[in-house]
């Protein structure tokens, strides 16, 4: 079967940067649909980012400049980058690569 392993979170202070990988056993290529989900203590899961079926890069309301998200397809890796983060973006953040969900990475951000 398909594996899709998250990697990279973990407990960060306020104003340090934030680095998710995300890397399947499959293939990738541009036109594959695949995003980064988060959620918050007590809230529903949100979109966070997503490569559409063209390859644009949508962004959820709450990440929209504040979140990037990329890819490498050689690596069959997708990555989510914030920088000075904040208390609010403590999640648990879940990648889906190809129909594939990865396990969830926690992401606790300390003020």
């Amino acid at each position: 079967q398909v594996q899709v392993v998250e990697s990279g979170g973990g407990s960060v202070q306020a104003g340090g940067s934030l680095r998710l990988s995300c890397a399947s056993s499959r293939s990738i290529f541009s036109g594959n649909i695949m995003g980064w989900y988060r959620q918050a203590p007590g809230k529903q899961r949100e979109l966070v980012a997503v490569f559409s079926t063209v390859g644009r890069k949508n962004y959820g309301r709450s990440a929209k400049g504040r979140f990037t998200t990329s890819k490498d397809d050689a690596k069959n890796t997708m990555y989510l980058q914030k920088n000075t983060l904040e208390p609010e973006n403590t999640a648990v953040y879940d990648c889906k690569m190809r129909e594939c969900w990865g396990q969830g990475t926690k992401v606790t951000v300390s003020a």
